[in-house]
């Protein structure tokens, strides 16, 4: 694990991945991990293990994720202040996805992109009330409306936040 004096020389975001229950969760993650690549940012991935296990056989050389962490390991790593990083990206398709974005925003101080997916996509942005970016589409099964966002964004979000 990098350091907070290691992350300032390298850009790297923390993609955090909830319960991998929405088809589309892992196929835009990896995306973003490529775009991310292209801008220079290193992915890490925090999540379930299930959602870990996705991620690794879907890129097993690690072509676009960088390092792979336990969710709760990383936010207790950040609320220690042992690990930090230049973005934060919470993917969220439910209410413990609004949790822990909630709680890396509460932990951190710093502003986080919310990508919001999933047939409730509307209800769950209209329920979170901390501040961050809220990314959104209607992404269950067709992951084009939210590549069609992330295209949009991610240009403004490695330069912004």
């Amino acid at each position: 694990m990098g350091s907070i004096a290691e992350t300032k020389e390298k850009k790297e975001a923390l993609l955090v991945l909830g319960c991998p229950q929405v088809p589309v969760q892992t196929g835009i993650a990896l995306y973003l991990m490529y775009g991310l690549r292209r801008h220079g940012v290193v992915p890490v991935v925090a999540g379930n293990p299930a959602a870990r296990m996705l991620v690794e056989v879907s890129d097993p050389l690690h072509h676009y994720v960088g390092e792979m962490i336990d969710i709760d390991t990383c936010i207790g790593d950040l609320a220690d202040k042992k690990r930090a990083f230049s973005y934060y990206i919470v993917f969220i398709h439910n209410d413990a996805g609004v949790s822990y974005a909630a709680t890396i925003q509460s932990i951190t101080g710093k502003t986080i992109a919310a990508l919001i997916y999933g047939e409730h996509f509307q209800d769950i942005a209209g329920s979170i009330d901390f501040p961050c970016e809220k990314i959104s589409a209607k992404a269950v099964h067709n992951p084009m409306p939210m590549k069609k966002k992330i295209d949009e964004v991610l240009p403004w979000l490695v330069s912004n936040l």
